[in-house]
């Protein structure tokens, strides 16, 4: 199962912020930065996404509505249904990271990783992937502050107007500058995926530093952070399981079906974590925490799942492909044979 390099170096920028937290100066310094990393970071989205591509997905329809509704109608309801579990195994703070964390888009990247590896279908996986993204730069923000309200950082009206400059104007300059930059976005896609990845990990040294000089991390025990881990390890399993059931109830095909899982089953860390920094300000810390740990643990689920569909077509393939058995004619047939071909006696 894999470690992904980039959740260590996540986990070694968090350690970074709790040694050398930015303060004073430094930390408004590097909460501008972060905003403008936040900024370009939904301006390179906006010009990679090809709307041509994302039209002729809608083709699918049945399929993308399905990702939708996972993503952002089941994971956010079982979110609401673990506030039960204040403060038996989580408390106030973690649980609304949990519940952020239900209301953000589907991953791109890995979904089409997983689904390509299990043999599903790809390119629905890119679509769905897509439409997630695109769809989750508002009504993320919308069901934060429905069901976070004020206790999730302050919600309001200015806070509205910030997600709005930072988030949605980006992307859509990217969007309409795309004619004439998405071919030096295409040729540079390695370049500005480290250009990616470098603003993520700034936002988060950003929010954890913030977290270190408020002493939030004192609200995290080993006892909350495991009964985290195993709220975490439920939500992924029932989702990973009406995806692939549900998928099946409603008659999709197989590599539908492998698309609709792996799709509709995870979360992105890196829409959530920008959106995050926008949303909950200086408790930021604490909301993105449950994202990380569940986007490790799915990828590793994943992985396992995926190498296990891929096995299961091979073998099914390998079955359809074997020549059928010969086998010699019945005894009654060859006695008839023989009777019919023999020769009359005169």
């Amino acid at each position: 199962m894999p470690i992904d390099p980039y959740i260590l170096l996540l986990l070694g920028t968090v350690g970074l912020a709790a040694l050398f937290p930015a303060r004073g100066t430094a930390s408004d310094v590097a909460s501008g930065a972060s905003t403008a990393a936040i900024a370009f970071l939904f301006f390179l989205y906006g010009a990679r996404l090809s709307t041509r591509e994302a039209v002729d997905g809608l083709k699918h329809w049945r399929l993308h509505v399905t990702v939708l509704a996972c993503t952002f109608v089941v994971f956010p309801l079982l979110g609401l249904a673990a506030r039960g579990l204040v403060p038996v195994l989580l408390t106030h703070p973690l649980y609304q990271g949990l519940l952020f964390l239900t209301l953000v888009p589907s991953t791109i990247q890995s979904s089409i990783a997983f689904t390509s590896m299990a043999r599903g279908n790809v390119p629905a996986a890119i679509c769905a992937g897509s439409f997630s993204s695109l769809v989750g730069i508002v009504i993320t923000p919308l069901l934060a502050a429905s069901l976070l309200g004020g206790s999730g950082g302050g919600f309001s009206a200015d806070s509205v107007l910030k997600i709005v400059l930072q988030l949605l104007v980006p992307f859509l300059a990217g969007q309409v500058l795309r004619r004439w930059i998405g071919g030096f976005v295409a040729r540079h896609k390695k370049v500005l995926g480290l250009v990616d990845r470098g603003s993520i990990l700034l936002v988060v040294y950003t929010a954890f530093s913030e977290g270190m000089v408020q002493g939030i991390w004192h609200q995290v025990s080993p006892a909350r952070l495991a009964g985290l881990l195993a709220v975490e390890a439920v939500l992924l399993a029932v989702m990973l399981a009406l995806t692939w059931y549900g998928a099946k109830a409603l008659r999709f095909g197989r590599e539908d079906r492998i698309a609709i899982q792996f799709a509709g089953s995870k979360k992105s860390l890196a829409s959530g974590l920008p959106m995050a920094s926008v949303l909950f300000g200086a408790h930021a810390s604490l909301a993105v925490l449950p994202l990380m740990l569940f986007h490790q643990m799915q990828l590793m689920v994943c992985a396992v799942i995926a190498k296990r569909r891929a096995h299961d077509a091979e073998a099914h393939d390998a079955e359809a492909d074997a020549p059928e058995p010969v086998t010699g004619p019945t005894p009654a047939a060859a006695s008839r044979t023989a009777v019919g071909t023999g020769t009359r006696s005169g």
